[in-house]
Formats: structure tokens, C-alpha cells, sequence
């Protein structure tokens, strides 16, 4: 899922300098959701690892 994130990042990057602001924007939050679904699960997985021990 971070992979994904990173990849949407490159594109708004490359979307943005070459001037193509709309997808840019779409880029870049579909980027930021990922992230942060990404950090939710990874913070759920520490807790359930803690959780057993």
C-alpha cells in the first residue's frame, strides 16, 4: 500500500510540472489517503503484535 502511495505521489509530481493541475490534485489526495490508511493498518498491526506477547 505505501508502494501505491509513492506511486501516486510521482504522478501528481510529474503532473503538476508539466501543468496539469487537475489531475495533480486527484493524484496527490488519493496519495495522502493511502498514506494514511497505510500508517491506521500499520499502527493496528504493532498493537495486535503487542497484544500476543
Amino acid at each position: 500500500m505505501l508502494y501505491y502511495a509513492l506511486v501516486f505521489l510521482v504522478v501528481a509530481l510529474i503532473a503538476g510540472a508539466l501543468g496539469f493541475g487537475g489531475i495533480a490534485g486527484a493524484s496527490a489526495s488519493i496519495a495522502q489517503i493511502l498514506f494514511f490508511i497505510f500508517l491506521i493498518l500499520f499502527v493496528v498491526s504493532l498493537v495486535m503484535r503487542l497484544a500476543r506477547r
